[in-house]
């Protein structure tokens, strides 16, 4: 391995004009494109953005990009009131994970060119794709990675040299280089344009959503539903038996309130997604049942199956199981539903529905049925609701409640057979009783958020942000907005708890009969 002092003599007498070269076309581009520079060099505010929601592909003691990626790249500065864009540009990574056009093979006599932003080439086409890939025989890769310096140089050529043949080391390099220590990159440090063209794989539809009832009489509750759309200005539509069946593939609603921008979306894979894209720092520890926890002098003690955690700081976000662990118990409960999905429908049953596009209709009671068409030609059907032990539901109980989804799924596209249904799940949602949602710090170092009421995919995701934020003890606008929301009310003791939720649920059960 070449030895620093080597490196640095070399450098000084030789490649010190090319970074010179660099720096002024760099600035005489930017002079060019009419860019402002800022002024001060001791801005606080540096503001990265990306195309892509996963960028760096980091490692213990360097990073590098993700391979074979295009992604458009913004940088701005935040100064005097004002955002100043530096730089807006796209670039590639080869299957290295590189930036550069060419891919490089592990079989080749290798120059390896090392450094910061300058040698990656930021902001502009990378100097090193002018080379086709080759110099004298040569190929050449680009090992510049933003933001490193010498300390990470040996890093990064550590981590090519495994295995690419490398025969060369060129070190191009400024003088704050020498300053930098071990650098890492994660994908949570950086903000990623809002219209970017890439999605998290699940399944992202806005095709709006309907509110949609079988009885006429119910125009009255969809007309003022209505006028209270029109006032906030949120485009929607009401339509009939003629249009719905057109739309929905059935004949069974005879009308609904259309809205648009509703999405529609596949939870399982969002939260695949989100756990795919947890920084290294973060361990994920599934299907681990937290049996007891204790504030012990400042420490936190939670007790598992196969061990036990003890943390300075925690936030408790288990939602429907919330009272179940002892927190805002007397404030939250849970609510078991039961859903079904059939199997996907054969072309033949697809074209006697009328080859609808995806959608989802809400009831407008709440014990009726939430019904949609995914993506694959799937029916769900969700139509059950009530209090129920939500650590136990036997394949029996299951089963009852399936019925209950077949005939919901019969009444409303006969033409299906009887054994279409493929699958039944039950899960646990958390209400209060005034269907606010709990967001708060209960001591020094315990934070708790949920009891989303049925809506915790939107309301969830976003509540989740917002309470680990709080916990860093940070604050955002949102977070204001959030504390500002009326706090769930009190609940009565069992078993008049037990009792007054059950009347409820018969109750709305009776009124949607016909929706179920």
């Amino acid at each position: 391995m070449l030895s620093k002092k080597k490196i640095l003599l070399f450098l000084y007498f030789f490649f010190t004009p090319i970074v010179i070269i660099f720096c002024l076309e760099f600035l005489l581009k930017i002079y060019f494109k009419s860019y402002k520079i800022p002024t001060d060099n001791r801005l606080k505010f540096r503001y990265m953005l990306y195309s892509k929601d996963k960028v760096f592909d980091g490692h213990k003691d360097f990073f590098k990009y993700q391979p074979n990626l295009l992604s458009r790249h913004l940088l701005y500065y935040f100064e005097e009131n004002e955002f100043l864009k530096i730089w807006d540009y796209e670039f590639n990574t080869n299957n290295f994970g590189l930036v550069q056009k060419s891919d490089i093979f592990p079989n080749k006599d290798s120059i390896l060119f090392l450094g910061d932003s300058f040698t990656q080439g930021q902001g502009a086409s990378p100097w090193i794709d002018n080379f086709n890939g080759e110099i004298s025989g040569y190929q050449v890769i680009n090992g510049g990675i933003l933001g490193v310096g010498f300390q990470q140089f040996e890093n990064i050529y550590d981590h090519i040299n495994k295995d690419f043949n490398i025969k060369k080391v060129v070190v191009i390099y400024v003088g704050g280089d020498i300053r930098r220590g071990i650098s890492t990159a994660s994908d949570k440090n950086v903000l990623f344009i809002p219209d970017s063209k890439e999605e998290l794989d699940c399944d992202w539809n806005e095709c709006g959503k309907y509110f949609a009832s079988s009885k006429k009489e119910d125009k009255k509750i969809l007309e003022n539903f209505s006028e209270t759309l029109s006032k906030l200005g949120f485009e929607h539509d009401i339509l009939f038996n003629k249009d719905l069946k057109k739309k929905l593939g059935t004949n069974f609603y005879n009308i609904a309130l259309y809205t648009k921008g509703g999405i529609l979306l596949h939870p399982g894979k969002l939260v695949r997604a989100m756990i795919d894209t947890l920084p290294e720092n973060v361990n994920l520890y599934e299907n681990s049942f937290l049996l007891n926890w204790r504030k012990l002098n400042n420490i936190i003690n939670c007790d598992f199956k196969n061990g036990s955690i003890k943390t300075k700081k925690i936030i408790f976000a288990t939602n429907g199981f919330l009272k179940s662990l002892g927190i805002k118990k007397n404030y939250n409960f849970p609510i078991t539903l039961t859903a079904s999905m059939t199997r996907p429908l054969i072309d033949e049953e697809f074209k006697s529905i009328g080859e609808p596009k995806e959608w989802g209709v809400l009831p407008i009671r709440p014990m009726g049925a939430t019904i949609r068409m995914t993506k694959d030609k799937r029916i769900l059907i969700r139509n059950t609701a009530e209090v129920h032990n939500p650590y136990k539901m036997s394949k029996l109980d299951l089963d009852k409640r399936s019925i209950k989804q077949k005939i919901g799924i019969k009444k409303r596209f006969p033409q299906l057979p009887d054994d279409i249904i493929q699958s039944a799940w039950s899960g646990i949602v958390s209400r209060t009783r005034n269907s606010s949602q709990i967001f708060e710090k209960l001591d020094d170092n315990i934070f708790v958020a949920g009891c989303y009421n049925g809506s915790g995919i939107g309301v969830g995701t976003l509540f989740g942000e917002q309470i680990a934020i709080k916990a860093s003890n940070e604050n955002t606008k949102e977070i204001e907005i959030i504390e500002s929301i009326n706090k769930p009310t009190w609940l009565p003791p069992q078993p008049f708890l037990d009792l007054g939720i059950k009347a409820r649920l018969l109750y709305e059960r009776i009124r949607a009969r016909s929706e179920i």
